[in-house]
Order: C-alpha cells, then structure tokens, then sequence
C-alpha cells in the first residue's frame, strides 16, 4: 500500500472549553496508482482528514505512513490542491508552476521542460506569462493543478478542489482531471460533497458519518474506464449513487436525532 491510515484521531478545543472531536478511529489504506475519493456530511471531517495525510495537521491518536514511512509533516511525497486557488499573485502562470522546482533547486533548463509539459497538459501553455488575476476561476484551478503535478508527488490530495467553480467549468474540469489521471495514473484522494462527481471519478468512495468523522462503506466504483460524462446517466451509476444518498441521508437524519 502507498497510504496507510492507522485509528487516526483528531481533537479540536473549543474557544470556550471543551474539544470537538472531528475524526475518530478511521483506518483506511490507498494502493499505488489509484483514485480513492472521500464523500460525507457537512462537517464530517472529510477534510480535516486529508490535512492530516498532508501533514497540516498532527493527530491526536494514530499513525500514518507514506510508502512505509512515518508522516510527520507537510513533504514533497504529497501534493496538496486546495478549493482556493492559492497562487502566488505576484508570479506568472510559468512561475507558479515552477515554484516547487525552484525549492528543490532544479536548473531552469531543466525545470522548463516540465512546466511546458503540465501547463500543455491543462491548456494553459499560451497563458505561461499571464498573472492570475488575469485569469478565470477554473484557468487558476488548472494552474494549481499543473504546480501539484509538476512537483511530481506520489499521491495528489484534493481538497473540494472544483467547489468553487461554476457548473460548466466544473465539468471540464472533471473531465481534464480525467484524462490526466488515465494517462499518468498517479495516486489522487479527492474529497468531495458532490455524488456524481465522487462516482465520475473514483475507484472507490469512502463514505463518512457524521460528526465525529469515522468511515461508515468503503464503496468500490466498478464502472469501466475511460469514464464519459455521459455514464452520470446510466442505470449501474444512478444504483450507486442511490446507495450512496441513502447512507448520507440516515446520517444526517441520525446528527438531526431524527429516527426512521
């Protein structure tokens, strides 16, 4: 396995005492090369999970490892994509881009190949000397994804990443994160409130209860690959969905102290 999860725990204290309990006792494992997504409730801890595997956050209880290694904070193995854009707004796209590789001290003249070849891969080559404020929302989001990407991690961990994004823009989004991912297959764990888009991309989906955060139906996704658009329609993805709404649903009901 390239993660593995071990009773992860996480406490937050309250500003007015006590703690909150946003993950408890979840355990989970990621193979090489696999797109793994994490769907649940409105604060779950969906996210608060991934920070952990990033390393931006410390548990409380609970171990991590990458490729058999402890994870005891934010490294280059982990590639972070964020809802936000989080450019650097005084760097150009070709900047942004390079910014990891300039970290890890690469030559420009070896650097730039890269760059060319992730900013290809969004579309974005034409925009390599534009700034971001010149850009649309999902052209920023393709930038982040080409800096992630360029910095070649061995598990990419996206954050809500096209939650942001109007409809449209989303769909293309999801379908350029699509052909990426079936050309270079690298390790993504995606976390997302959107079934359809869980479904779209994952080879399985992790469902979580509610608050405290603990894992509810790992959910293997056998639909074939490559994945069209259009699959969101068909019968064997709609009973997948279906199953997945009715465990959301009875745990909100069960946050809500509703029964039945």
């Amino acid at each position: 396995m390239l993660l593995e999860a071990a009773k992860l725990s996480l406490m937050f204290a309250r500003a007015k005492g006590g703690t909150v309990v946003a993950v408890d006792d979840v355990s989970f494992a990621v193979r090489e090369n696999e797109f793994t997504v994490i769907v649940g409730p409105s604060g779950c801890g969906k996210s608060s999970l991934l920070y952990l595997i990033a390393g931006l956050y410390e548990p409380t209880a609970g171990t991590i490892q990458m490729a058999g290694k402890p994870v005891d904070g934010p490294g280059a193995d982990r590639g972070m994509v964020f809802q936000s854009f989080t450019l650097f707004p005084w760097l150009t796209v070709r900047e942004n881009v390079a910014f990891g590789l300039k970290r890890k001290s690469m030559p420009a003249a070896q650097a730039q190949p890269i760059v060319d070849r992730y900013l290809r891969d969004v579309g974005l080559l034409e925009f390599a000397d534009a700034y971001p404020k010149q850009l649309s929302g999902g052209m920023k989001q393709r930038v982040a994804l080409a800096r992630s990407m360029a910095n070649d991690p061995k598990i990419l961990l996206m954050d809500e990443p096209f939650g942001s994004l109007d409809s449209q823009t989303r769909h293309v989004m999801q379908e350029l994160l699509l052909n990426i991912w079936e050309q270079q297959h690298k390790t993504v764990l995606f976390v997302t409130h959107d079934i359809d888009e869980a479904i779209l991309l994952g080879d399985r989906v992790i469902v979580m209860t509610a608050r405290p955060g603990r894992i509810k139906r790992d959910i293997p996704i056998a639909l074939p690959r490559p994945r069209h658009p259009d699959i969101v329609l068909a019968p064997e993805f709609l009973a997948i969905k279906r199953q997945i709404l009715d465990l959301l649903h009875e745990e909100v009901r069960r946050s809500l102290g509703l029964s039945g």
